[in-house]
């Protein structure tokens, strides 16, 4: 796919499947590449085309930044960053809920991610467990910059928003302006699936989820006390009066370092549960 060789297939997602690809120079890299179904919308082309020119200017480090892309390939491509690691989704699912300190050095670096994005112009639009990888020195936030060019597609062809249902704000089901709020909402629930192992909305049918999203508040009871009201202002259903990014960024950082820096804490996997760096370090032996 363009100057990369694909040796393996990652998995698939809402715009497309995903490949582990090498450049001539064997630099590893995760290619996203388009469904062909989205491929033949001329408005999805140029929306994609807009939306990872953005994207290839956010820099932050907890991020999984675009290195390469071909808007008008056949079929449309783009090359991020390849994080070896698990998915957030995955480490709770396979070791279980964190404790709140780990989840409270989670939430700085994704807040850290969003802010970066944010700061460009970027909104992600479905920050979710399955796009927070975990790496030995930091969470990487990916899928950042497409999710608004696969949402207007999708909302052209089935009325529908895009995002994970339990990790989707009230404003995105109602068609009310998005923003950087959206994401403070969808990190908010990200944090409390860490702690508990399910999400605020709790499960069931997306019909369901959606419903409690927007008109009944999160069950956040199973949550400690200083989580808890931090997620229950990330989950207010009023985007302003969510905390922004920055703001996130700064309360967690004084939480956690204990007057030193948060870089170092994301060292040699030791900010991660112990079963979850294990399986994190064996990653990179592969």
């Amino acid at each position: 796919m363009g100057p990369y060789r694909i040796e393996a297939r990652l998995g698939a997602g809402g715009m497309g499947q995903v490949f582990l690809g090498r450049s001539r120079s064997g630099r590893a890299v995760a290619v996203k590449v388009v469904h062909p179904e989205l491929a033949a919308d001329a408005d999805f082309r140029r929306r994609f085309a807009r939306e990872i020119a953005l994207a290839r200017t956010v820099s932050g480090f907890f991020t999984a930044g675009v290195v390469d892309a071909d808007p008008e390939g056949r079929p449309p491509w783009l090359a991020t960053a390849y994080v070896p690691g698990l998915s957030l989704e995955e480490a709770v699912a396979e070791h279980g809920p964190w404790s709140e300190r780990d989840v409270l050095v989670l939430g700085a670096g994704l807040a850290e991610a969003l802010e970066s994005i944010h700061a460009v112009g970027v909104v992600h639009r479905d920050l979710k467990p399955s796009n927070v990888l975990l790496a030995a020195d930091g969470p990487r936030v990916i899928d950042f910059g497409v999710s608004v060019a696969v949402e207007g597609a999708r909302l052209t062809r089935t009325g529908m928003a895009v995002g994970t249902p339990g990790f989707i704000s009230p404003e995105q089901l109602t068609g009310a302006v998005v923003g950087p709020a959206s994401d403070v909402f969808c990190l908010g629930a990200v944090l409390a699936f860490t702690a508990t192992g399910t999400g605020p909305f709790g499960g069931g049918s997306w019909q369901g989820l959606w419903y409690r999203t927007v008109h009944e508040e999160p069950d956040l009871a199973a949550l400690p006390a200083r989580l808890r009201g931090l997620v229950e202002r990330c989950l207010d259903k009023r985007p302003e009066a969510r905390p922004s990014a920055t703001a996130l960024l700064d309360e967690l950082a004084e939480s956690v370092t204990d007057g030193g820096t948060l870089a170092a804490l994301y060292t040699d996997s030791r900010w991660l549960p112990a079963p979850v760096a294990h399986a994190v370090r064996t990653c990179l032996l592969y």
